[in-house]
């Protein structure tokens, strides 16, 4: 395989809404260790990962941008706009729903962590995908402990990936693994 084929598929596979789906779904069942919690990761999912990405496919097939993971910075205010509306709708329903303490700590740090990204949008392309993915370690850490160490590589395969495909340079996916890193940690220390 080449360089670039095995960039786009790490790209492709562990893109923001694939990993925001993915943790929220580990979460939710480590939050209550059965199906009831896998639900609450799954409503979860839907406002934060599926709306988000529906919204991206709809721009795409409307001509609204470039590309799924829309490479050209002034094209990202509509969908990370969209993305932080979802997040708040779904922040509501857990809060009336009273979804389970974990779960609602994790999506209150992915809505930190997409304003702060949106901030650095408006004047600098930071990487969204070394973002999600440094926040998903540091959530795993933080539920599972130094177990999920190793996952640390994975941030660095991602931020690889988006610079070998010139999507991004190496300081916006540094940028991008700090923002996501310390909202996760932060936010959802303070709140679980």
């Amino acid at each position: 395989m080449t360089e670039s084929r095995t960039a786009r598929l790490i790209t492709d596979t562990l893109a923001p809404a694939n990993l925001v789906i993915a943790i929220l779904l580990i979460i939710g069942w480590h939050s209550t260790s059965s199906a009831t919690g896998l639900g609450w990761g799954l409503l979860a999912a839907l406002f934060c990962g599926g709306i988000p990405f529906a919204v991206i496919v709809l721009g795409l097939k409307r001509g609204n941008w470039t590309d799924k993971h829309i490479r050209v910075r002034e094209q990202r205010a509509v969908p990370l706009l969209a993305t932080m509306a979802s997040v708040l709708i779904g922040i509501s329903l857990l809060v009336v729903l009273q979804a389970p303490r974990e779960v609602f700590a994790l999506v209150v740090a992915m809505l930190v962590g997409l304003i702060m990204t949106v901030i650095v949008t408006i004047w600098w392309k930071v990487s969204v995908h070394t973002a999600v993915a440094s926040g998903v370690v540091v959530i795993l850490l933080l539920a599972f402990g130094m177990s999920m160490a190793p996952l640390v590589l994975g941030i660095a395969a991602i931020g690889w990936s988006r610079v070998a495909l010139r999507d991004h340079t190496p300081s916006q996916t540094v940028v991008g693994a700090l923002l996501g890193g310390l909202a996760a940690a932060v936010v959802f220390s303070a709140i679980r």
